[in-house]
C-alpha cells in the first residue's frame, strides 16, 4: 500500500522579502536560536529567501536563504523549521524546492549534526568543518607585529580584488555591504600592499568576525586583536578546523569553542579559492 505525503510537505514555497525579517527572527526564536534581525537584513536584501507559510496563519512554518555567487557557488543558509513542525518532511520539502531553483549551480553549506544526515541524502558531501568560538578576547598571547588599520573608502578596490583572488568568485555584492553592516573593517597593509581584512558586524550582544582573509596565520591573528580592541562585546567567529595555529590562539586568549559545524558541498568536490588564505566566513549563513 502506497505511503501517502504528508500534507505538510505539498505546502507551497515562496519567496521572501525584507517584509519577512520579522517572521524569519520569529522563526530563529522560536528554535532557540538568537533573533539575529542585524543580519536577516543582509541575507534577504542581498541573498534569495525562501519560505512556508503556516497554514494556521502563524507566520512561517520554515525559511532559508540562498547566496547566489554566480554560477560558480551558492550558499545555504539559516535553515529552520518550526518546533511544532518539526521531523514532519517540511524541512525535505524546503531543500528540494532550493535545489530544483538552483538546477546547475554548485551549492554549499555548514550543517549542524542535526541537519546533515537530510544534507547527505540529498547529495551533500562533506569538505572541511569549521569550530565557533566565542567569548571575550583577554589579550593573553600577544599579535604579531603586523600593521593594521581601520579600512578607509579609497582601500575598497584593493579589498575586492583580494577578496575575489581568495574567495575564488565574485562577491561584490556582500563586500561593498560590509561599511554599511559592521560596525568595525580593517585592513592588514605592508610595504603599502593590503595582505588581509576582516570586520566585526554586531550581533545581539556579540561582535562577529566575519569575513577574514590574510595572508597568513600571523596576518590573520593580528587582524582579530584590532577588532578586538575595538569593542566590549565578546567575539564570536567561525574558523576552518585546518588553521590550528590560529584556533589555537583565540583559545590562548579567552575565546573557546562553542559548537563544530560540517562544510558541505554539492556538485563540486571542493569551494573555490584559497583555504589557506581563508580563515573565517562573512557568516556561515552565506559564505
Amino acid at each position: 500500500m502506497p505511503i501517502t505525503p504528508s500534507p505538510l510537505a505539498q505546502l507551497p514555497v515562496r519567496h521572501l522579502t525584507p517584509e519577512d525579517l520579522l517572521a524569519c527572527s520569529d522563526l530563529s526564536e522560536n528554535r532557540g536560536w538568537q533573533r539575529e534581525e542585524h543580519k536577516w537584513g543582509l541575507l534577504l536584501t542581498a541573498g534569495t529567501g525562501y519560505g512556508i507559510d503556516d497554514p494556521a496563519g502563524a507566520g512561517l512554518l520554515a525559511c532559508c536563504v540562498v547566496t547566489s555567487y554566480g554560477p560558480g557557488i551558492a550558499a545555504i543558509g539559516m535553515v529552520l523549521v518550526a518546533e511544532r513542525y518539526a521531523r514532519q518532511g517540511v524541512g525535505r520539502r524546503l531543500m528540494q524546492h532550493v535545489l530544483a531553483e538552483a538546477g546547475d549551480t554548485p551549492l554549499t553549506l555548514y550543517a549542524t549534526p542535526n541537519g546533515q544526515p537530510l544534507y547527505e541524502e540529498l547529495g551533500f558531501t562533506e569538505t572541511s568543518r569549521s569550530e565557533m568560538v566565542l567569548g571575550r578576547f583577554t589579550f593573553t598571547t600577544p599579535a604579531p607585529a603586523v600593521p593594521v588599520r581601520p579600512a578607509t573608502a579609497e582601500d575598497l578596490q584593493a579589498i575586492l580584488r583580494l577578496d575575489h583572488e581568495v574567495f575564488g568568485l565574485d562577491r561584490t555584492h556582500m563586500i561593498t555591504r560590509l561599511p554599511a553592516f559592521a560596525d568595525h573593517l580593517r585592513v592588514a597593509e605592508e610595504d603599502g600592499e593590503i595582505t588581509g581584512f576582516a570586520a566585526a558586524w554586531p550581533n545581539m550582544d556579540t561582535h562577529v568576525v566575519g569575513p577574514l582573509i590574510a595572508r597568513d596565520p600571523a596576518t590573520a591573528q593580528a587582524l582579530i586583536a584590532s577588532l578586538a580592541a575595538a569593542t566590549d562585546r565578546p567575539l564570536r567567529t567561525d574558523i576552518d578546523v585546518r588553521h590550528t595555529a590560529l584556533l589555537s590562539w583565540v583559545k590562548e586568549n579567552g575565546i573557546d569553542s562553542i559548537a563544530s559545524n560540517s562544510v558541505m558541498v554539492r556538485s563540486v568536490p571542493d569551494l573555490p579559492g584559497d583555504w589557506r588564505r581563508r580563515f573565517a566566513p562573512l557568516t556561515v549563513a552565506a559564505g
